[in-house]
């Protein structure tokens, strides 16, 4: 199990969000999938679950809020980390309500969000 390499799907509609950390993550060893369109991304997890997913929460089309609702229904064991330049406290009361592992305001250092995928890691591992 150890040696499973931990899988993240981001979805954020600005591409330079994962223009800098796709690569950054792979470094790390993660496996990373990224997508700018919420309709792409929710077809991808409807064909594989992801171990992490960090979501945007608005999107055109389906906003980030029901993309990480359908991600828990099918994948409750998926830890959510949602990333967003609107976080108010309704926001991410709501997104906790509905089971995110983390929640961090843009703009956000690298070394910020790596931390919490390390953390939402090491849950997943402890399960």
């Amino acid at each position: 199990m150890a040696n499973k390499q931990t899988s993240i799907l981001i979805l954020d509609d600005e591409p330079i969000v994962s223009k800098r950390l796709k690569p950054s993550l792979e470094k790390k060893g993660y496996e990373v999938e990224a997508f700018t369109a919420s309709a792409d991304a929710l077809a991808r997890v409807q064909e594989r679950s992801f171990d992490i997913v960090i979501t945007d929460l608005k999107m055109e089309g389906v906003d980030g809020m029901q993309f990480l609702t359908e991600v828990k229904a099918q994948y409750p064991a998926t830890e959510v980390i949602v990333i967003t330049g609107f976080a108010t406290m309704e926001t991410a009361k709501e997104s906790f309500n509905k089971g995110v592992f983390d929640f961090l305001a843009k703009p956000f250092k690298l070394g910020e969000i790596t931390e919490v995928i390390a953390k939402a890691e090491s849950k997943i591992q402890q399960t």
